[in-house]
């Protein structure tokens, strides 16, 4: 005879009574990703921003003084001079040469001015090169009529990149903003991982958040941070030299230096362009200058490059490139952190037994 008190649920009333709560949490959680979804990417981005520059931020509270506020206000300020600046001025490049190009590829109108005559002097394709450099700028409309759907699907491409330049600058200034709150906030951030890698994985957590910020910080500023400076610093040169688009030459080159491709894949046809005009001077000049940038990379690595990528370059280089089609110029320098991260755990996770304990000297999360 059961007590007054006791209940008698059933198996399938309890079964029913777990899938109720199971659905409210999963519903909750649906709600609150679908509301923050909008701001994925540059939330993202401001944490990958926060872990690259901690290290020079402790540095600095300790110059300071421990006013960490005041560091905060400093990077911050730093940061935005530095990188939204010269992206704006990249970015104004972009979207004129872009637009240009996009309007006269989709109506067909597109103005190429004659070869030089020096043109036939370049080695092995000079006479082919001005044979079709002379029958562009004759008659290129009878060429683009071959072609009319994929050259007007071509130049609405780079409309569509054109626009979505204004959007990747603004998408850059509330990173940095974000990055600034996270720094400010960075020891209860800390407390807050430290706990949720320990209920994910109470042997390995710390372990695996600790090489995932290192790789992070790998990624972001050994291979994205050196690709930026050289496409900045290639993207100056060319707008000296009133090269056409500019900036978007300028991203090819950043994809390039994500991929470890020397930037004078693009630049040395630009330099011919340049030697096929009428100033030699600016083309020598710009030679010079391009191989400095390319260059650079030898002096870049050892200061920024300090304990090397572990991640392959194909997986960095797949991760910038799906990220630039998923999410424009911004998933650029996420997808290749991102993918670089999830390589790295993956590995880590198959070789759980085996791996060594990671050292967390000068850490964020430590």
């Amino acid at each position: 005879m059961k007590s007054a008190g006791s209940t008698n649920t059933s198996p399938t009333t309890q079964a029913i009574e777990i899938a109720i709560r199971l659905g409210l949490i999963f519903l909750i959680l649906a709600w609150c990703l679908q509301i923050i979804r909008p701001f994925v990417m540059v939330i993202a981005w401001g944490a990958i921003i926060a872990i690259a520059i901690y290290p020079l931020f402790m540095k600095l509270v300790a110059k300071l003084g421990g006013k960490k506020k005041l560091a905060v206000a400093l990077i911050t300020l730093v940061s935005i001079t530095a990188l939204v600046i010269p992206l704006i001025s990249l970015s104004e490049s972009l979207i004129t040469g872009a637009t240009t190009i996009g309007n006269e590829i989709s109506t067909g109108k597109v103005n190429i001015p004659p070869p030089s005559e020096s043109v036939k002097s370049w080695p092995m394709v000079g006479d082919k090169a001005y044979a079709f450099w002379q029958d562009a700028s004759v008659d290129l409309t009878a060429l683009l009529e071959k072609y009319p759907g994929q050259l007007a699907e071509f130049g609405k491409k780079l409309l569509g990149l054109a626009a979505s330049t204004g959007l990747a600058v603004l998408q850059f200034i509330i990173s940095m903003l974000i990055a600034a709150a996270f720094l400010a906030s960075a020891d209860s951030i800390n407390k807050s991982l430290h706990k949720l890698a320990g209920r994910l994985s109470t042997e390995h957590g710390k372990d695996l958040l600790v090489m995932s910020e290192k790789t992070i910080r790998s990624v972001a500023v050994g291979v994205i941070g050196i690709a930026f400076i050289q496409a900045f610093l290639a993207g100056i040169g060319m707008m000296a030299a009133g090269i056409p688009a500019a900036g978007l030459l300028a991203i090819f080159i950043m994809v390039l230096g994500i991929a470890q491709l020397p930037p004078l894949l693009v630049l040395l046809p630009v330099t011919i362009y340049l030697f096929s005009g009428d100033s030699t001077t600016v083309a020598v000049l710009f030679l010079v200058w391009s191989i400095l940038v390319s260059a650079s990379d030898m002096v870049l690595k050892p200061l920024l490059l300090g304990r090397g990528v572990d991640a392959p370059m194909l997986v960095i280089l797949l991760g910038a490139i799906g990220g630039l089609v998923t999410s424009g110029i911004v998933g650029l320098f996420i997808g290749a952190v991102v993918l670089a991260v999830g390589y790295k755990l993956l590995l880590a996770w198959v070789d759980m037994e085996s791996a060594e304990p990671v050292d967390d000297s000068d850490s964020l999360t430590n």
